[in-house]
């Protein structure tokens, strides 16, 4: 069986924000992301399979292909097997409790998704995003996420408010702030990590008190500064040795 041409123009439309929005649906691509999202609450619309990928999902859900059509509509340089269509679930409320960490406009889809499978490895269930974050259901943030999204509350929300609003100790990574390593971290907060090039952002690092830093140990000291997705698996390791102490 063949792609129609309105799938094909639908599915080239949701590598779009908006087009997401509008369908409520989003791209995965490949068999471990797209069994991992198979198995979860999350609900499928439309497969796009070859006739090697195994499933027992009803067979309506399922249009055969070949690698080439399949190559055709993959966002992928090698397609691997399958590219699912599945439905943007509704946003959980948000919980007061437990660590979360709460991103400022991060605009990189790769660092997204990494932080998201930071989240699922460091055991933190609810990520809370600026408004101006990259989304998560796009396509590069979907696989980077590697299935982990499927675990992980996701609210985009204004930031500002929820931070004068919460009753939860607030941390921010700065690079002039106490040195993690010698700081006693609660079980119970919120850690805040900023845009790839500028950081936090001045209204919301006006906010926040408790500013905690990764030390540089390098002789020279020149290194300007970690990769936000570094910066964060480093801070919740403390987080969660500060739990274990």
């Amino acid at each position: 069986m063949s792609i129609s041409k309105n799938q094909l123009k639908l599915i080239t439309s949701l590598s779009q924000k908006k087009y997401r929005q509008k369908n409520s649906l989003f791209i995965a691509e490949g068999i471990k992301v797209v069994n991992e999202l198979l198995n979860s609450s999350f609900q499928v619309d439309i497969l796009f399979a070859t006739d090697d990928f195994e499933t027992t999902i009803s067979s309506d859900k399922i249009v055969r292909v070949s690698e080439k059509d399949l190559q055709k509509i993959s966002n992928l340089k090698s397609p691997n097997k399958v590219l699912g269509l599945f439905k943007i679930p509704d946003e959980k409320p948000l919980q007061q409790k437990g660590l979360t960490i709460v991103l400022d406009a991060i605009n990189d889809p790769g660092n997204l998704g990494t932080i998201i499978r930071l989240c699922d490895w460091f055991g933190v269930t609810q990520l809370i995003c600026s408004k101006d974050t990259v989304d998560c259901y796009n396509p590069k943030v979907v696989q980077a996420s590697m299935g982990s999204l499927t675990r992980i509350s996701i609210q985009y929300i204004a930031l500002e408010n929820y931070l004068q609003e919460t009753n939860l100790p607030t941390f921010i990574a700065d690079m002039n702030g106490e040195n993690v390593y010698k700081s006693t971290l609660p079980k119970e907060a919120l850690l805040v990590m900023g845009n790839e090039a500028n950081g936090v952002s001045d209204e919301i690092r006006a906010l926040i008190k408790n500013k905690i830093s990764i030390p540089r140990f390098g002789e020279t000291q020149e290194t300007e500064s970690l990769n936000v997705a570094t910066a964060t698996a480093i801070l919740l390791s403390e987080f969660k040795r500060s739990i274990c102490r």
